[in-house]
């Protein structure tokens, strides 16, 4: 690629400098600035085919030429190709400049005008609109000194993929200044050469036909990249899909796409248009927005008919919905290059949305590696990224292995920040990676698992806690229907009052069955229930306030030291065991034979609290329930029921590549501390003196 593409660069921003003067925020230079680069990127492909095309047939019979242009179906303007006039050549004229320039825009073919905006009026449709902008720069008198500035910008000598990457630096720029989602559309060429390398290392030169597909492809720089760059290394015919919500991104991967031997670029939201929902493809590449919620098409995707979502992520962030779509559109025997940010890895615990997402790929064995790029890599973000390489169609030897590639330190600094992307990686880098990748074998910055290694039990459980003896309250056993004997719930208590002390005072609570058969008072007995009585039980705590509860037989309470229930009978103490005092209040309706009452009852039951332990997983069942069952024997102290197993899958960079700090020698410190007291002391003789 010639290097002199970028130095246009700066003179696209030049312009700029006009709307500056005419009080133009910042922050709408994008409206102002990208219909007309637009413009510029139509124009100077057009002169180009046009020069090829000459070069070809001749231009002798100017009809001829121009039937010949129009059925290549790159678009067309007759201003240009038969009459020769360009943008340049209107701008010589600041007489004729206004009539000029309509009939240039008016010469356009029709989806050249749609996606410009040209005359769009009242239509709804978005995409560019440069009659509206133009006539906004004209009503500011700078209009023509705008587009003469455009004008002096020749990109004839520059092919799609050149043009292409000036774009990106351009819309680069545009998106910090819009504070343009983070991860969003903008994939440095140092990326984009790296994901293009890893699927070269992956695919052969066979002639075979070859689909690639981007279902968040913005202005196409990722999706046209990847092609352009593997067309570079084979020989292979291409064809591209790509989709987009943005309007102007859209406009300008649309206006792109025609220049391009088969491509095909569909506008949309890919997660509810399901543009080419029946297609399957062999290379898919994307870099989903991150960190971005779903709100506003939550019920489409909930109502989702298509299967592609066996769960659904975090509210707050979709990526995990674009990877799932990717998946399922990617064919049997696909590869898939995946940008996402660090959540994906580990975010959510076993059982929830992210959690199942990423099980469903582990064990559909898709993944065949995980790359941690350098931070500072992307133009509006500084955070962590990671390449998902998905392999559909994995080698025998790989089958069940995952590869991590901690590349985090493989990278060049740029001299010169571009935004927040301060680092790239340069082909040295991206080489050690793509051998890494190839080789498949561990090495200081790669390791290779069974894909069991990220699985895990979450398993629940139902500890019973016990009291400084280890003893828990017992409770006594009953016949079932089917003759079992079984464990009673709780022991019920008949109280005949309750005291409770605490920092007001003494409290008694002795009218357990507060009856009434008066009608005319049923109602007030019922307001007393719910806004004094019920509110009152509700607040008793039994560990926190000396609560006792009297029976005709014995007292009981809950020993806060030990831990323990005490029941008291005769004047005697027994420890029960730990357990609960569950005191609960009912207000029952009136019948045919009783009246309304109030009834306070007390219950007596085991102290039990529901937890989870961590634990490695085993595909094999039985070794993984041995592996849970000797985790509990070592870990787990307390009497425990098993409740349920989920099993989760996360992937902690940190951890596997995690490298202690090297601690220095105890005589080594010992020799700086005496080296301070000496300086401490010498400071305290001179402050003397």
């Amino acid at each position: 690629m010639s290097i002199n593409i970028l130095k246009y660069e700066s003179d696209v921003w030049r312009t700029a400098d006009l709307l500056i003067g005419a009080g133009i925020k910042q922050s709408d230079f994008p409206k102002y600035m990208m219909p007309y680069f637009a413009l510029l990127m139509v124009e100077s492909r057009l002169i180009r085919e046009a020069a090829r095309l000459e070069e070809e047939i001749g231009k002798d019979n100017i009809d001829d030429f121009v039937e010949m242009f129009q059925l290549e179906g790159l678009g067309y303007n007759d201003y240009l190709i038969r009459k020769g006039k360009t943008l340049k050549d209107i701008c010589k004229n600041d007489k004729t400049f206004d009539i000029d320039f309509h009939a240039y825009l008016k010469s356009f073919d029709p989806e050249t005008k749609y996606l410009l905006g040209v005359d769009k009026g009242t239509e709804e449709e978005k995409f560019l609109d440069i009659s509206g902008v133009s006539g906004q720069l004209k009503k500011k008198r700078i209009l023509f000194e705008t587009l003469k500035a455009w004008s002096e910008i020749d990109l004839t000598p520059f092919n799609n993929s050149e043009i292409t990457t000036l774009e990106e630096h351009i819309k680069r720029k545009w998106a910090d200044i819009s504070a343009e989602t983070a991860g969003e559309q903008y994939t440095p060429d140092d990326i984009i050469s790296l994901i293009s390398e890893l699927i070269a290392s992956k695919i052969e030169d066979n002639g075979k036909f070859l689909t690639i597909y981007d279902p968040t492809c913005g202005g196409g720089n990722l999706l046209f990249g990847v092609e352009d760059k593997i067309k570079e290394k084979f020989k292979r015919p291409t064809k591209t899909f790509g989709e987009d919500w943005s309007d102007s991104l859209y406009a300008l991967a649309k206006i792109e796409s025609r220049f391009r031997a088969d491509s095909e670029i569909k506008y949309g939201n890919t997660l509810t248009n399901i543009s080419f929902i029946e297609k399957r493809f062999d290379i898919v590449v994307a870099n989903p927005p991150y960190g971005v919620d779903w709100k506003g098409y939550q019920k489409d995707i909930q109502n989702d008919t298509t299967e592609r979502f066996v769960a659904l992520p975090s509210i707050s962030d979709g990526q995990f919905l674009f990877t799932q779509h990717i998946l399922y559109q990617l064919a049997n025997d696909g590869l898939s290059v995946v940008v996402h940010n660090g959540s994906t890895l580990f975010s959510g615990d076993a059982g929830s949305g992210e959690s199942t997402i990423r099980k469903h790929f582990f064990d559909n064995d898709w993944v065949e590696a995980i790359i941690q790029m350098p931070t500072d890599e992307f133009f509006n973000t500084g955070i962590y990224t990671y390449l998902w390489v998905f392999n559909k169609n994995k080698p025998a030897d790989r089958k069940d292995k995952v590869i991590l590639i901690n590349a985090s330190e493989l990278y060049e600094p740029l001299k010169k920040s571009k935004g927040k992307k301060r680092k790239q990686m340069n082909p040295d880098n991206r080489a050690e990676i793509v051998k890494a990748f190839t080789e498949f074998q561990d090495n200081a910055f790669c390791k290779v698992f069974d894909k069991w290694h990220f699985y895990y039990n979450r398993q629940s459980i139902m500890l019973t806690n016990v009291d400084v003896n280890g003893k828990f309250l017992e409770m006594p056993m009953k016949e079932n229907r089917a003759g079992e004997m079984v464990e009673e719930k709780s022991i019920k208590l008949s109280p005949v009052k309750i005291t409770v002390k605490d920092d007001a005072g003494t409290t008694t609570i002795d009218n357990f069955e507060i009856t009434d058969f008066d009608k005319a008072k049923y109602k007030s007995l019922e307001v007393r229930f719910n806004e004094e009585v019920k509110p009152n039980i509700a607040a008793l705590d039994y560990k926190e306030q000396q609560l006792k509860v009297v029976t005709k037989k014995a007292t009981y309470w809950y020993d806060e030291d030990k831990e323990t229930i005490i029941e008291e009978k005769g004047g005697k103490q027994t420890e029960l065991g730990c357990g609960k005092i569950v005191i609960k209040a009912a207000y029952k309706k009136p019948t045919k034979t009783k009246g309304a009452c109030i009834a306070i009852t007390v219950e007596l039951t085991k102290d039990l609290q529901k937890d989870y332990e961590i634990i490695p997983y085993s595909p094999d069942e039985t070794e993984n329930q041995q592996w849970i069952a000797d985790f509990m024997a070592k870990y787990v102290t307390k009497p425990f029921e098993y409740v349920d197993n989920v099993i989760g899958v996360e992937i902690n960079f940190n951890k596997v590549f995690y490298t202690p700090e090297k601690l220095r020698e105890v005589s080594a410190i010992s020799i700086d501390l005496k080296s301070l007291e000496d300086e401490l002391a010498n400071l305290e003789t001179d402050l003397t003196l």
